[in-house]
């Protein structure tokens, strides 16, 4: 079940990075409320993004990033034969199927961050362009990431919506006691 997360006053660091996260986590999972599978991989835009491709792709993205903060490896690694893939459900992949996973993810992305010794611990980048050499970012950084990531891609999803059935994430609060995934 999707739950409205209130944004809380939090008097500590570690509480008030998680609570931003699951507040936008929430709002990605609002925007695909009440559709159909369908519905959700529809393009509304110029753009070849979906609902359904941007709801897997914020999942995988943020195991991606538990997984360095962990180091250890990802399940879900992208190569590049594969990358269109973290955009489009494929085979029998279904928005609950991806909601479950994502749910998954999420707890262990909390679990994990109420749980590191210190959130100024870093951990290496992967060797990427994008990236300094043998460059390291801490725990809150990637927190503070995860909220941009979940954050941009939240007002994708409120573009995508509003563009399929006129309705934002926001009109969708307070609907999410009767969940439904198509």
């Amino acid at each position: 079940m999707v739950a409205l997360v209130p944004v809380e006053a939090h008097g500590d660091e570690r509480g008030a990075l998680v609570n931003f996260i699951r507040v936008q986590r929430a709002a990605v999972r609002r925007s695909l409320l009440g559709l159909t599978d369908e519905q959700a991989a529809t393009r509304t835009t110029a753009s070849e993004l979906t609902l359904s491709g941007l709801l897997k792709h914020v999942a995988e993205v943020e195991l991606n990033w538990l997984r360095l903060a962990q180091q250890r490896p990802n399940e879900k690694q992208r190569e590049p034969g594969t990358w269109d893939e973290g955009f489009r459900l494929v085979g029998d992949e279904t928005v609950a199927g991806v909601m479950e996973f994502w749910t998954s993810v999420a707890k262990q992305t909390d679990d994990f961050l109420a749980t590191v010794p210190d959130l100024s611990d870093t951990f290496p980048l992967p060797e990427a362009p994008w990236f300094p050499k043998d460059g390291q970012v801490s725990m809150r950084w990637m927190a503070l990431h995860l909220v941009q990531e979940m954050g941009r891609h939240a007002g994708h999803a409120d573009i995508l919506r509003e563009s399929l059935d006129g309705k934002t994430s926001f009109e969708l609060i307070g609907q999410e006691s009767g969940e439904s995934w198509g």
